[in-house]
């Protein structure tokens, strides 16, 4: 059965179909197609990535989901939740500052699914003890914090854009209530050039920025070519993570999140995103952010 989507492409059984007589759409069932879609976290050992991952196995019986991290035999959380989900959650290395990984998950990913419907990139960097800390004045500002706050947080996960790109044009909406497929970069309101008022944290601020930047070219590239894909910034508040514990004594009262509530938001946010919302940055109450 073909119809329309939204993006005017034809779609054949859920998948994307630019023209219903080719070849490629009269053999695309035979793609298999996974109940629930097909969901990839990048960045999931700890943190909002791990509690993503938590959220989308718990919320549904239905739906896959791919975890990747940096050392997935370390990763406690994760291992946790496979015993739980065998059936439903794969585990792959992935370091943001290493391509071949990146390639190699995408592979992974395509060989067992084929496609992706969902990608979180959920990883990010603010202070490494006696490497990196965020700069409260220009003096402080040193070359390699700037670069590796840049690498992992904007490089890395434009890279995993990047890769998963064909899985995701494949995946589109099948197997979801959706008829795109969404990449969710989580950000930061810090990364706003326009809601700077308060200066310092250079490095991370730029690296948000940057990031935010890419994204939103991506998602112009993304439309204009017609591809099912809807791109979204996400900030998700403060949240109690080991990312923002050195710096919660200054979050005022009732301002600290859960992690638990601030995911729960964010996939509020994702689950209901429409084609119109490519290219924005919302916060975790679902407004808007100035760029």
């Amino acid at each position: 059965m073909m119809k329309l989507n939204s993006f005017g492409q034809w779609v054949l059984m859920g998948r994307r179909c630019l023209n219903p007589f080719s070849r490629a759409c009269m053999f695309s069932s035979a793609v298999k197609q996974w109940e629930g879609g097909v969901s990839m976290v990048q960045g999931a050992s700890r943190g909002i990535g791990l509690e993503f991952v938590r959220q989308l196995l718990e919320k549904s019986d239905k739906g896959h989901v791919v975890a990747t991290c940096r050392n997935p035999k370390g990763a406690t959380g994760l291992l946790e939740l496979k015993n739980r989900f065998a059936d439903r959650l794969d585990i792959h290395q992935l370091d943001l500052t290493i391509d071949r990984t990146i390639e190699e998950a995408a592979k992974s990913v395509k060989d067992k699914y084929g496609y992706l419907n969902l990608l979180v990139n959920a990883s990010g960097i603010l202070s490494i003890p006696n490497i990196l800390q965020p700069e409260t004045t220009l003096n402080k500002l040193q070359r390699a914090s700037l670069l590796l706050t840049y690498e992992v947080n904007a490089i890395g996960p434009i890279l995993v854009v990047k890769h998963m790109w064909p899985l995701l044009k494949v995946g589109g909406g099948t197997g979801t209530d959706r008829d795109h497929a969404i990449v969710a970069n989580i950000s930061a309101r810090v990364g706003s050039i326009g809601d700077n008022g308060l200066g310092g944290w250079h490095s991370y601020r730029a690296s948000k920025a940057g990031l935010n930047q890419l994204t939103k070219t991506v998602s112009v590239e993304f439309a204009r070519k017609k591809d099912p894909i809807v791109c979204i910034l996400l900030h998700p508040g403060t949240v109690d993570t080991d990312l923002s514990r050195p710096f919660q004594s200054n979050v005022p009262e009732g301002k600290l999140f859960t992690k638990e509530f601030s995911v729960q938001k964010l996939l509020s946010i994702i689950m209901n995103a429409k084609k119109s919302d490519n290219g924005k940055f919302f916060a975790w109450d679902g407004q808007e952010i100035p760029w």
